[in-house]
Order: C-alpha cells, then sequence, then structure tokens
C-alpha cells in the first residue's frame, strides 16, 4: 500500500503546486477551486493508504527487491460470471441522468434500483445456513 500512498500524494503536491501556479496565472476562482479539491482528495486517499500500510505486512510490490515470483499465486476471488456489475452500471447510469435532469421521481426510483443492485452483488454467493 506504501506505492499507491506515494502515488497518491505526489499527485496531491502536484495539484497544490498547479493551484498556486493557476491561481498566479489565470486568476480564475474556479478553477483555484477545483484543482485544490482535487488535491485535498487525493491527500485524503495518500493518508488513508499511509496509513493502513503502517497496519499491514508489506506486499510484493513495496519491496524494490522482490521478484515477479514474490508476487505469484491468488490474488482473491473474483465472479467469473455475475451480471450484477452490469445492472449496477446501468442503475448507475440512469441515477446520473436522473440528476443531471433532476427528476426527483427517477431519482427515487434509481436509488432503490442501485441499493438493489449493490445488495445483489453482495449477497450472491450467501446461500444462508443449512444449504451446501
Amino acid at each position: 500500500m506504501k506505492t499507491e500512498a506515494r502515488i497518491f500524494l505526489v499527485i496531491a503536491m502536484f495539484c497544490f503546486v498547479a493551484t498556486v501556479v493557476y491561481a498566479w496565472w489565470a486568476k480564475e476562482t474556479v478553477g483555484i477551486v477545483g484543482i485544490s479539491l482535487t488535491g485535498g482528495l487525493c491527500l485524503i486517499i495518500g493518508t488513508y493508504f499511509w496509513f493502513i500500510s503502517r497496519r499491514l505486512e508489506p506486499r510484493p510490490e513495496d519491496n524494490p527487491d522482490a521478484e515477479i515470483s514474490d508476487g505469484a499465486g491468488d490474488l482473491g476471488f473474483f465472479s467469473p460470471g455475475s451480471y450484477w456489475p452490469i445492472g449496477l452500471a446501468a442503475a448507475a447510469a440512469l441515477a446520473g441522468i436522473s440528476l443531471a435532469f433532476f427528476y426527483p421521481w427517477l431519482i427515487a426510483i434509481a436509488v432503490a434500483i442501485v441499493l438493489a443492485m449493490v445488495a445483489g452483488m453482495v449477497f450472491e454467493y450467501h446461500v444462508g445456513p443449512g444449504h451446501d
């Protein structure tokens, strides 16, 4: 996680320097706010990764002397045939369109569909007690 923390912290510092240069050069408030908020969000993510990296054991990506074979093996479980991400993407698109045109009734429907799709993804492999 230290690698990711460094990446986000470098991007945050770049955004803060770019904010100062942009403020001096363009003197346009919306761009200044946008770039500085981007730097702030990258700073939040970078510090989160930095704190998490102190609690976790180092990964091969964090070791400069690591070999490719050190990262071999399973990385986790990824569902090979799940259709829930497609439904979630469609529901998120519907939510974005309903927010863009600000249709409150469609926003409510889209939020309900997004929650249903997220619940489907989370509980996709949960069959309950007593089922094998």
